[in-house]
């Protein structure tokens, strides 16, 4: 379908009303073309939904931009097309198809499931409302071609999501996403609007039932100790977040032996509008007060928590003075891992044959722990579509056993048996570590620090800017690739010449009053170490190295994308900071961490917040730029 500037606004306007036969969606933009409304058409129906974040997620409104029954339709049916190219025995194998509760999830789920259907797909419909990581263990668990879930995840209540996997059952990664983006563009028409097929076709197995069983019958194996879980008397409190997971997270705890959970009974039960929190993230500010709240009453020290599709955890734990320790995403990975391989150890596993995994803007403190502890750690890209299939990759390339992974945005991966992202096996894992440190009269909080002396202290501070001006992003950015174009402004800089292109890279030498040692950008495709190294043998601060065409010294081991920002500092100091925009949100994340001995803390974290200032002063320079 042809969207460039040669086609005409009210001719995409005709395109789409010749397709919609939604009556919400049809009159939204019937309505803009009577009102000759053509900036808000164009928004809304010039630029394509794209594959980003491993599928498609936006506001639910009319238009090719957006997510509704025209979008969701079409992106079935290319996606059908590519897996009929390319999985063998597609049809037989079948596809999964879930839906959370979130506004049109339901129709949506019905709809993806009628086209492939319709184009002779067996369909394993999970009818009703499921988790997001039932999607991928069914793919694995079936062999089926593929797996679609209709979520947002912890989206605003207004949007909505389609995410994909593969019949590995990970999500997606090149070059499957611009091959199903390629057949989507060719889709011109619609094969079916019948979002009753799904109660009548021959081709659906509808077994829901069982597969949540053979799910928990695989969770069996992250219990460490039962008669300990058993006897505990830990208590909890747990928030669903107005989302999907408060029967899931309910029988994990009895399937694993422990106690039931004290419900925060107003966030219980499935919402689609999420009316008791400002954003459905646990991680958001304020999100566990209510949590908070009822461990306060029901004198409770531990407050749980999924979000909408329970495919997140998080947790806070009351201290001792009374205040509330809230873990933060790489707090919780840590306190994760080291449960892993526990519990690795204790199913007979080697260390040596442990594989682990988390994205490159989490922790450097479980590539430490893996040096110390002698188990196998790699990074990745950010998000579990990358995460997962390296997990895939040690395994089949090396024969290590994938135990573990995690991302910062509270992202944890426990089971094999799900290869993505479970916040419903991470809360069992966390009910069971915090049930054995209160038997050896230790908190969560505690044993943390105790982690922190045995491997160093990594304390971080990620944060985010809204921008919603791309070419705003695109300077900030390229200033800090290419320098100013004053001069002066460019002392303290290197100079990389790149000789393949004729281009000058000049990036920044300190940040945070410490020298840089390393530079990756993967937007640019450029990757340098030992920088420190380099200037001193080249003439200074402000030298020019010189980058041939055919030296692959300095080509990133990461896939770049010249579509997308992001760049990475380390500095002699032990500080990182990446930078980087979001493919769904508009925003400017920023991830800094710093490293030092686990007991001079406070000298990490005064290096912290002048790499914080850093950031914003000298390289986001938000100020002037007017960042939120």
């Amino acid at each position: 379908m042809d969207f460039s500037a040669k086609v005409s606004t009210a001719e995409l306007a005709d395109r789409w009303l010749a397709l919609d036969k939604n009556p919400k969606t049809r009159k939204q933009i019937q309505d803009l073309v009577e009102q000759g409304d053509l900036k808000t058409l164009e928004g809304l129906l010039r630029k394509p939904l794209e594959f980003g974040t491993a599928g498609l997620r936006a506001k639910m409104e009319g238009g090719f931009s957006r997510m509704n029954c025209v979008t969701v339709i079409l992106a079935s049916q290319g996606l059908a097309e590519y897996v009929e190219k390319t999985v063998k025995n597609a049809h037989e194998r079948g596809v999964v198809v879930g839906n959370d509760h979130r506004h049109n999830s339901a129709d949506f789920g019905k709809l993806t499931a009628a086209v492939f259907l319709k184009r002779g797909f067996k369909v394993y419909y999970l009818e009703g409302i499921s988790m997001t990581p039932l999607v991928p263990f069914t793919v694995k668990y079936k062999e089926a071609a593929c797996g679609i879930m209709i979520t947002a995840s912890h989206n605003p209540k207004d949007d909505n999501g389609y995410k994909v996997y593969w019949d590995n059952g990970a999500q997606i990664i090149p070059p499957h996403d611009s091959g199903i983006a390629a057949c989507i563009g060719k889709c011109k028409d619609i094969d079916t609007w019948d979002v009753e097929l799904v109660n009548t076709h021959p081709n659906v197995i509808n077994m829901k039932a069982e597969l949540i069983d053979k799910y928990y019958e695989a969770m069996q194996s992250l219990v460490l100790d039962r008669k300990l879980n058993e006897s505990t008397d830990l208590a909890y409190v747990y928030t669903a977040m107005h989302g999907v997971g408060a029967p899931f997270a309910a029988r994990i705890l009895k399937e694993l032996g422990l106690k039931p959970y004290v419900e925060v009974a107003e966030q219980q039960a499935p919402n689609a509008d999420f009316p008791t929190v400002v954003f459905p993230n646990p991680e958001e500010k304020g999100a566990l007060d209510r949590a908070k709240e009822k461990a306060d009453e029901s004198g409770i020290g531990l407050v749980i928590a999924n979000d909408p599709d329970a495919d997140r955890f998080a947790a806070a734990e009351k201290q001792a003075d009374g205040s509330w320790f809230v873990f933060s995403g790489d707090q919780l990975g840590i306190l994760l891992a080291s449960f892993a391989l526990r519990l690795a150890k204790s199913h007979g596993i080697d260390p040596s044959k442990i594989a682990m995994v988390n994205s490159t803007v989490s922790s450097g403190m479980l590539g430490e722990m893996a040096r110390i502890e002698g188990f196998h750690y790699r990074d990745t890209l950010t998000g579990f579509k990358w995460m997962s299939n390296e997990l895939i990759k040690m395994r089949d390339e090396n024969g290590l056993v994938p135990c573990f992974g995690y991302e910062e945005a509270i992202g944890y991966l426990m089971c094999p048996a799900v290869l993505d992202k479970d916040g419903v096996s991470a809360l069992g894992c966390f009910v069971q570590l915090a049930a054995m440190l209160k038997e050896q009269g230790l908190t969560a909080k505690e044993y943390l620090d105790s982690l922190y002396i045995k491997y160093g202290y990594f304390a971080s501070n990620n944060f985010y800017y809204i921008c919603r001006d791309p070419q705003k992003i695109a300077k900030i950015f390229n200033k800090i690739r290419y320098g100013s174009d004053d001069a002066q402004d460019n002392s303290g800089r290197t100079n990389f010449h790149i000789a393949s292109n004729g281009t000058t890279l000049r990036y920044p030498t300190q940040l945070g009053g410490s020298p840089v040692t390393y530079i990756r950008d993967l937007t640019d495709g450029f990757e340098v170490d030992n920088l420190c190294k380099l200037l001193s043998t080249d003439g200074g601060d402000s030298a020019q190295i010189v980058v041939s065409s055919d030296d692959k010294t300095y080509v990133p081991r990461f896939i770049t994308s010249p579509d997308s920002q992001m760049i990475t500092f380390k500095t002699a100091g032990n500080g990182r900071v990446t930078l980087r925009t979001s493919g769904t949100e508009p925003k400017i994340k920023c991830y800094l961490e710093m490293f030092g001995s686990g007991d001079n803390r406070d000298a990490v974290i005064e290096n912290l917040n002048k790499l914080v200032e850093c950031v914003d002063k000298e390289l986001m320079e938000a100020s002037k730029n007017g960042l939120a």
